[in-house]
């Protein structure tokens, strides 16, 4: 017997026909002799439509009361699960985040878990019940509702797992695990049988969409065994958990990349200490996240600065930029938004040399100039245009035979 935890998110659960869908799975595992608890968003486009009639009262809704409202989506769900339970004899009990004691600061629509008493939990479960909670909430400590933003629930799910040391973390979604890249840029891309949570962390913040990076830092800390599987269809997913020593890793486990990047110069800065925090401070303070760096030191003890941003703030950032570069003497500002970030991920970069070479020369090869580059220990980044993005992926996948699995 295993204690597992399942997250079922918006799309698993978006009609009453996949809710009834979720019930059958759950009452399969609890059939094999798994304890369940099981961990729920809102049905799909639910939240989106409660933030919707939120905007109709008015522009800017008052955060402790948004939490109010967007926390009824995930209670619709988890009554309905638990019926569905129920109407198939396998006994069931929902709790709202505040019944388990799910614990969070008072920072609303982005609180953080500080603990969780799951006492409640385990007397269920020792009942042979299955456990049904919403996720993405909590309460403060003056028994506010909170709720904990973007990918709230998969981080709901893995702090329940740790809180309980459960044996296993599934997270059910719309894909049926981590791939070496798209499948739909990439139509050879491979899904993982596993991987290493500080993979998964660099592919999550460098453009992967299958899981919130928040939910795998929380299982990399507490050592959450993490698989993603798909809602939809049968298969082993993906399971991510701490390396391994024991077993020889992939020299590169897959190719993330972001298509919402921008990057900004101020040519001729300068070469002067303290230069760089007097440009990138005014961004920061302006609350636009700053990613790669690059500094170009010319022969007339000049510096060209180079950063990149998302997307989205691109605008801002150029408007800020002028007067730094005026107030430091620059020669000139200028910036691209039509760019993309390419990443190699793998921990097996660690004891294997030429790996920046043969991108490098892939990438030479179709004609493809690289505009910034950024490593780390197990990753390589790249800034080269848009327009070559899927050349770049599909050449890269290709050059590092991601196609075959590993022996």
């Amino acid at each position: 017997m295993a204690l597992i935890v399942q997250k079922y998110g918006g799309t698993s659960v978006g009609t009453v026909e996949r809710i009834s869908h979720v019930a059958d799975k759950v009452k399969a595992a609890r059939e094999r002799g798994d304890d369940i608890v099981v961990v729920v968003s809102a049905m799909s486009g639910e939240t989106n439509r409660l933030v919707g009639l939120a905007s109709e009262i008015c522009t800017r809704p008052e955060p402790r009361e948004l939490d109010v409202l967007l926390s009824t989506g995930e209670q619709v769900t988890i009554a309905l699960l638990t019926m569905a339970l129920e109407t198939r004899g396998c006994a069931a009990r929902s709790y709202t985040g505040g019944q388990v004691h799910i614990r969070t600061d008072d920072a609303h629509n982005k609180a953080r878990i500080m603990a969780i008493n799951a006492e409640r939990v385990r007397q269920d479960l020792a009942a042979g019940r299955v456990v049904v909670v919403a996720g993405f909430q909590g309460v403060d400590d003056n028994g506010n509702i909170t709720t904990l933003g973007r990918g709230g629930s998969d981080t709901t799910a893995v702090a329940l797992a740790a809180e309980l040391q459960a044996d296993e973390c599934q997270i059910y979604t719309d894909v049926d695990g981590v791939y070496t890249t798209d499948p739909r840029v990439v139509p050879e891309a491979r899904r993982l049988n596993s991987i290493t949570f500080e993979e998964m962390l660099e592919m999550s913040s460098l453009g992967a969409k299958v899981l919130q990076i928040r939910s795998v830092e929380f299982a990399s800390k507490y050592n959450v065994k993490l698989r993603v599987l798909s809602s939809f269809k049968e298969g082993g997913g993906t399971l991510i958990q701490a390396e391994d020593d024991s077993m020889e890793q992939a020299v590169i486990s897959g190719i993330a990349f972001n298509r919402d990047e921008a990057k900004l110069t101020i040519l001729g800065v300068p070469d002067q200490p303290g230069i760089a925090a007097r440009i990138i401070s005014p961004v920061a303070g302006a609350g636009i996240e700053i990613d790669m760096i690059v500094q170009n030191i010319a022969e007339d003890s000049s510096t060209d600065f180079t950063f990149t941003v998302h997307r989205n703030d691109y605008d801002r950032a150029m408007d800020i930029l002028p007067g730094i570069a005026n107030e430091l003497g620059a020669r000139e500002v200028n910036g691209d938004d039509k760019i993309v970030k390419i990443s190699l991920v793998g921990v097996g970069m660690r004891s294997h040399a030429g790996i920046a070479s043969t991108m490098f020369d892939t990438l030479a090869a179709e004609g493809i100039n690289i505009r910034m580059i950024s490593t780390s220990e197990i990753k390589i980044s790249v800034v080269v245009d848009e327009k070559y993005l899927e050349l770049a992926v599909r050449a890269l996948h290709s050059a590092f035979d991601l196609e075959q699995a590993s022996a």
